[in-house]
């Protein structure tokens, strides 16, 4: 069955390439995108991370997804993110970028720059202008991460604990009650929230709080995060991201119970290989390959199936997809650099041993394409790059299509190119 999956995928994207090919009239691509935005009840989830500092450095503000035509192409737009404190409170880990940064006219969904005096600027108030733009898209708040989990484990640890935590939550996110502010300024912003601990009882970042309990405590946790987001408006959306590793998964996620409470998951379809590791891999395979010489061979099948053998709803199940590629340099030995040895972690844009797929398209080195893995990988001799472009992210979305599961997340939008070509890919197939 594996092997047919396999086939016929590869021989979807042969046929997606095909169509990906004939050039769109821009009238019916308009016509398509406005249906899009318009749909309140598309089949597949289009997930998209937007990342808070991107802002900064990156130069990327919220109207660069409706300029690029990216927000006319999602469903959700998750803001990453939110943080959970040691007294067991949500809060904004940057108030600056999220409701205090006025914006230039240029820079402004609408065209219009904030006034003197305005309650709400930043990106929650140009997430607000882009739903007014696109209807039918929704915003989550993302709470964690892997810098902002350090507390979870304490906030969640007892009954009064998981009731605070939520019962702020709702308060901060939801009904809008931004530090400094009149009460409601940030209402109507965000359409849910979307839980991101890295990792109930298993490690992430140095220094996070972890306990045994952590298992149990998330479940509850959801279920009183859910009870109290009903209370406010029954159809706000409650989503997680939950891990790849079947440890981390056994560990830290009861997955009948927590489906029960979400609208959906995005489960970690990326990092499964990268340079904190000597042996060179790739980050986000489809497929398991057989020639893999590490003990545990990770994929994206492997994990949706351990979703899947562990109670989770197919169509509940979203699978993330990296927008991003992983490096090594010094790479000698291996199948064209895959498996072989290296030194380190290449250099980077933004941080050593990761590139955005914008700056990958163009990197020089010779190209490796593996369809029964569902890969593609750059090797010059030095470096070894792992990452996806859109021929891979069309079999990712054939995939999910063939499983019938809910859909596809991105990390992060910032990193596809200004024609947004991953998100354009996911599209084309997931509508």
């Amino acid at each position: 069955m594996q092997r047919l999956l396999r086939h016929m995928i590869a021989a979807t994207l042969a046929a997606g390439l095909a169509a990906m090919a004939v050039p769109i009239p821009a009238q019916a691509e308009t016509q398509n995108q406005a249906q899009s935005s318009q749909n309140h009840d598309d089949r597949f989830k289009r997930v998209a991370y937007f990342i808070q500092w991107g802002v900064y450095g990156r130069n990327y503000n919220v109207k660069d997804m409706d300029v690029n035509g990216a927000a006319a192409k999602l469903t959700h737009v998750n803001y990453a993110f939110g943080f959970v404190n040691g007294d067991g409170d949500c809060y904004s880990a940057d108030a600056w970028a999220d409701w205090q940064r006025p914006l230039s006219a240029e820079q402004s969904v609408d065209g219009v720059a904030d006034a003197a005096g305005q309650a709400l600027n930043g990106n929650l108030n140009q997430l607000k202008k882009l739903k007014a733009k696109h209807p039918g898209l929704k915003a989550l708040i993302s709470l964690g991460g892997w810098t902002g989990s350090k507390y979870f484990s304490d906030a969640v640890l007892t009954p009064e604990g998981r009731a605070r935590l939520a019962s702020s939550c709702v308060d901060l996110w939801l009904k809008g009650n931004l530090p400094g502010t009149a009460p409601g300024t940030g209402a109507g912003v965000f359409d849910g929230i979307d839980l991101d601990w890295e990792w109930p009882g298993s490690s992430g970042e140095v220094g996070n709080v972890i306990r045994p309990e952590d298992k149990r405590n998330f479940t509850l946790f959801v279920t009183e995060l859910r009870r109290q987001m009903n209370e406010f408006n029954r159809k706000t959306e409650l989503t997680a991201f939950l891990p790849a590793a079947t440890a981390k998964i056994d560990a830290g996620f009861e997955v009948r119970d927590v489906f029960k409470q979400l609208t959906f998951a995005t489960v970690q379809g990326y990092d499964l290989h990268g340079p904190w590791e000597t042996i060179t891999g790739h980050n986000g395979n489809l497929f398991t390959d057989r020639r893999d010489p590490n003990p545990v061979k990770y994929s994206v099948d492997q994990t949706v199936r351990d979703y899947l053998n562990r109670g989770a709803p197919a169509k509940k199940i979203v699978v993330g997809i990296p927008a991003y590629g992983q490096g090594w340099t010094g790479v000698t030995g291996g199948r064209n650099g895959l498996y072989g040895t290296a030194t380190g972690p290449a250099p980077g844009v933004w941080a050593a041993g990761t590139n955005d797929y914008k700056d990958l398209v163009n990197k020089p080195g010779k190209r490796y394409r593996d369809l029964l893995t569902g890969t593609v990988s750059i090797y010059d001799g030095n470096e070894f790059w792992s990452y996806d472009d859109p021929a891979t992210v069309l079999q990712k979305a054939a995939y999910i299509r063939l499983k019938g599961l809910g859909g596809s997340m991105m990390w992060s939008i910032d990193q596809d190119d200004t024609k947004a070509s991953l998100t354009s890919a996911l599209y084309s197939i997931l509508r």
